[in-house]
């Protein structure tokens, strides 16, 4: 009898060798993406980023910045071919952990009305709406609002 194992599930810190994958996704899943120089600003800036990668497989990431006991959620993507498959919750979930081992209180994120998977998210995780930032992302034709949402640390959902 043999025991089938499932691939493992890793977080691990971004760092330039992961960047071509990462903008592989980026490019794929947003009509205005981040470019290279944004995510090796924020390599060199110290933001805290990280990857999810299944069986070494990339398939996610994030990027956190830390200002005093706040801490910014500035991009979290999963490739689309695993969407729908909880790798946004469990990146989202290490987001808010390390968020919390680096002394924030509070996780504030910026999202696009018309993101409804990622509104789903945040809405299972307890976030709350605190604000909109007027005409803050690009679109294809003029631009759309962003959603200001928060979430205190200390109350996380599963």
């Amino acid at each position: 009898m043999s025991a089938v194992l499932a691939p493992r599930i890793e977080m691990l810190p971004m760092n330039a060798n992961d960047l071509d994958g990462v903008l592989a996704i980026e490019n794929a899943v947003y009509p205005f993406p981040w470019t290279r120089g944004n995510f090796a600003d924020s390599l060199a800036a110290g933001y805290s980023a990280w990857v999810c990668r299944i069986g070494g497989e990339l398939v996610g990431y994030a990027v956190i910045m830390m200002v005093l006991d706040e801490a910014h959620l500035l991009n979290i993507s999963v490739d689309q071919s695993r969407h729908g498959m909880g790798f946004g919750a469990r990146l989202l979930r290490h987001a808010m952990s390390v968020a919390r081992t680096l002394g924030a209180r509070m996780l504030l994120l910026e999202v696009r009305p018309s993101n409804e998977r990622a509104l789903q998210l945040y809405k299972h995780f307890g976030f709350v709406r605190i604000g909109v930032r007027k005409a803050y992302y690009p679109a294809h034709e003029g631009r759309e609002d962003a959603l200001v949402l928060t979430h205190a640390l200390a109350e996380v959902k599963a």
